[in-house]
């Protein structure tokens, strides 16, 4: 699927591939690899993604690892404040913003 054709919906039936859909930048492959349970993967990624969208990744990744510390530090350096919704439901809104600013 084309990165410009894809929507919230059609990226997370995506993950039941063996690649990230091709096209999507860094930060969307971080939330891929986190929806595979690669937190490794999906870290690499983030921080390879050196702009605000890699670091909002960057921080819901430290969040979910439970380094309330560093994922401050990230939501900090993207002037949010540190989520508290449920996981699940703070990667469907960044997935969907990121998807909607492709």
């Amino acid at each position: 699927m084309i990165a410009s054709m894809l929507n919230l919906a059609a990226f997370k039936n995506s993950i039941a591939h063996d690649a990230p859909p091709a096209g999507v930048s860094l930060a969307l492959q971080a939330l891929w690899w986190d929806a595979k349970g690669d937190w490794n993967k999906a870290h690499e990624c983030a921080q390879a993604q050196e702009d605000a969208e890699g670091n909002w990744v960057h921080a819901y990744l430290h969040r979910k690892e439970g380094d309330r510390e560093n994922a401050g530090y990230w939501y900090r350096r993207v002037q949010k404040p540190p989520a508290t919704v449920p996981l699940t439901e703070e990667w469907d809104v960044i997935a969907g913003a990121l998807i909607d600013a492709a």
